[in-house]
């Protein structure tokens, strides 16, 4: 299994960037995928996932700036994030999982560790 993470950079406060997660060698009948970040001496937090079928669940702290899709032609999953400020600067991490999001399953999985990472891109929010 493969997940390879594009679109981060470097952009000022209020403006946008999209990221997208191409996911290889994942098929699975029940799946949840997402958006994952971590920045400097933070704990990793969630940031958005999704079901397949579509169902999305968001942090608190997106308050309607970010929007997660998912193409399931292409195995890829996509997060547009607008109105982006300073605080949203991290490591953005695309994860998937076996499970449906917020299962007992998903739990288990991110507890042990057990699910899938890309590497990882960095988004930096300048004031």
């Amino acid at each position: 299994v493969k997940l390879v993470e594009s679109g981060g950079g470097s952009v000022q406060s209020g403006g946008s960037l999209k990221l997208s997660c191409a996911v290889s060698g994942f098929s699975h009948s029940s799946y949840c995928m997402g958006w994952f970040r971590q920045a400097p001496e933070k704990e990793r937090e969630e940031v958005a996932i999704i079901n397949l079928g579509g169902q999305a669940s968001y942090g608190d702290f997106v308050q309607g700036r970010f929007t997660i899709s998912e193409d399931s032609d292409k195995n890829t999953v996509h997060l547009q994030m607008d109105r982006l400020l300073p605080e949203d600067t991290a490591m953005y991490y695309c994860a998937a999982f076996r499970f449906k999001c917020y299962s007992a399953g998903y739990w288990n999985s991110l507890k042990r560790g057990d699910n899938y990472w890309g590497q990882g891109t960095q988004v930096t929010v300048s004031s």
